[in-house]
């Protein structure tokens, strides 16, 4: 049993010029936006600048968007939070931001060019060396989302290992310091989606916690569903769940970093519920570190070319007024932390077999999503085992694990 409370964060987006006013930081706008999400009880946030602007040449890291990153977390810590920083962007809500250096004549693949990766490994180191006293930092994260570039730069599951492992090491050898996290990130397809370069283990098993970004919309799911639907509300608790499958250590912390209400998947009259359920079922799993939502501030209107649901996610709405989600998610963050919820033992496992090429199973649509669904829907509250596991006595017994159930091909059931 855990009765531990997990942490309670936010993605910052700023409300004037999303990820543009780092062209033009004003550091006033950015205290008004985090006293904000400081006012609704929120103790973290993550934040993004843009790779183009703090290394726009491959050997030239400019010193002043590394001031502005730093001066952003001393606002944070004056707010009373606490400050993931994500190095390389990268992927930011359907746009891809690279230096002229990746691109057009010069085009080098971020994933694979030795230069290429050598340069993202000075940037977190130098990310990394310019944070490190900050009180309330809690470490680095190499970038958001980077498999969302795997369109644009071809790699194979190999190379992207390599690849994290070396900007890993580099984030780690600028925080030395055991207390400060160092962390990576990929959306959904890389526990989803069949042959995905990016794969569940490189996840669960790289860095020092494994990030979640269970989506509504990844494989359709509220559109299937309906949004108020169990499969959607229980989302991120299973999305946690899959991830403590594929840890090699059983107590392996997992983080649903990111989490939201896009519309039209989920109505805006929806949202305050979908809230209230989403942070309730995720702190029913041992080990949840905490839950990130996505995102403080709307996109406003003015910016061109976000997708619908880009304009929708935020807490606050363009103008800074609190939404109706701000208010349910700040009432639930006080209730979870005012009576902790001892998280039960999952004692009944459904195990997962697939492999590589059909890791969709896992997915919203898939078999082994809707057998687990249903589990839950029926009152209980599996947990997920990979097939090679599902005999090994040891491995369940350190997760709590009594009872494994095979949904298919046969129906089967093991007891430790």
């Amino acid at each position: 049993m855990s009765a531990s409370t997990p942490r309670f964060g936010v993605n910052y987006t700023p409300r004037r010029g999303w990820f543009h006013s780092w062209h033009d930081f004003d550091p006033e706008h950015a205290r008004e936006d985090l006293a904000q999400i400081a006012a609704l009880g929120l103790d973290h946030i993550r934040v993004f600048h843009l790779w183009p602007l703090l290394q726009p040449n491959r050997t030239l890291i400019r010193t002043t968007a590394v001031d502005q990153l730093v001066h952003l977390v001393d606002l944070a810590a004056e707010a009373g939070l606490e400050v993931l920083v994500d190095g390389v962007q990268g992927h930011l809500s359907s746009f891809d931001f690279y230096p002229e250096w990746t691109r057009s004549w010069h085009h080098r693949n971020v994933f694979t060019d030795p230069e290429a990766i050598e340069a993202q490994a000075q940037l977190l180191r130098t990310l990394g060396r310019a944070l490190a006293d900050r009180p309330n930092l809690l470490g680095l994260q190499l970038g958001n989302e980077l498999n969302n570039l795997v369109e644009h730069n071809p790699v194979t599951a190999a190379e992207v290992d390599h690849y994290l492992d070396t900007l890993l090491t580099a984030a780690r050898e600028g925080l030395p310091a055991a207390d400060h996290l160092v962390t990576h990130s990929a959306y959904d397809a890389a526990w989803y989606g069949d042959d995905h370069p990016f794969t569940p283990e490189a996840s669960a098993r790289k860095g020092d916690l494994t990030t979640v970004h269970p989506w509504v919309f990844s494989g359709d799911c509220a559109r299937r569903y309906g949004p108020r639907s169990p499969q959607v509300l229980h989302l991120a608790e299973y999305g946690t769940e899959l991830a403590k499958a594929y840890a090699a250590d059983p107590a392996r912390p997992v983080w649903v970093q990111e989490t939201g209400a896009p519309e039209p998947h989920i109505p805006a009259a929806d949202a305050p519920d979908f809230a209230r359920a989403t942070l309730r079922n995720a702190a029913d799993c041992t080990d949840l570190w905490g839950v990130t939502w996505w995102s403080s501030h709307d996109v406003d209107r003015a910016l061109a070319d976000y997708p619908e649901l880009e304009y929708t996610l935020g807490l606050f709405d363009a103008t800074g007024r609190a939404k109706p989600i701000a208010k349910a998610l700040a009432d639930t963050v006080a209730e979870l932390r005012t009576a902790p919820r001892s998280a039960p033992t999952r004692e009944t496992a459904l195990v997962l077999e697939c492999t590589a090429a059909t890791r969709s199973v896992s997915g919203p649509g898939g078999a082994y999503f809707e057998a687990w669904m249903h589990m839950r829907g029926e009152g209980v509250r599996p947990a997920v085992v990979l097939a090679e596991r599902a005999e090994d006595g040891d491995y369940l017994t350190a997760r709590g694990i009594k009872e494994t159930v095979r949904p298919y091909p046969f129906p089967a059931v093991f007891t430790s």
